[in-house]
């Protein structure tokens, strides 16, 4: 089991930034790749990004060059920071563990951003 606690959603102007974390506890040895979904009304769960144990990361091209996750191994943390935020980047943003010989999915509660134009 693997448990995830998101934080760092709100409100911000387009144009502006922010940073999400998502801090793991629990079976994290298991953890072979961790990474972030939105959702924004009506529309299906998007993968924003992930970060695989070994590093490699991968970003959708809705966020290349304006998103980057990253993590930090000490903390059993993974971050996305966001930049240049837009209107269209308004969901919630869940956090994710891909966990076990089976990449079983682990989920955080979702935390809300919200990008006003």
């Amino acid at each position: 089991q693997v448990q995830l606690v998101e934080s760092g959603g709100g409100l911000v102007q387009a144009g502006g930034s922010l940073r999400l974390s998502c801090a793991a506890s629990g079976s994290i040895f298991n953890i072979n790749a961790m990474g972030w979904y939105r959702q924004a009304p009506g529309k299906q769960r998007e993968l924003v990004a992930t970060i695989t144990s070994g590093g490699t990361t991968n970003h959708a091209d809705s966020v290349k060059g304006r998103f980057t996750i990253s993590r930090d191994n000490a903390k059993n943390t993974v971050y996305l920071q966001m930049n240049s935020l837009k209107p269209e980047d308004t969901a919630v943003y869940y956090c994710y563990a891909a966990v076990g010989p089976y990449n079983i999915h682990y989920w955080g509660q979702g935390t809300q951003v919200t990008v006003s134009s």
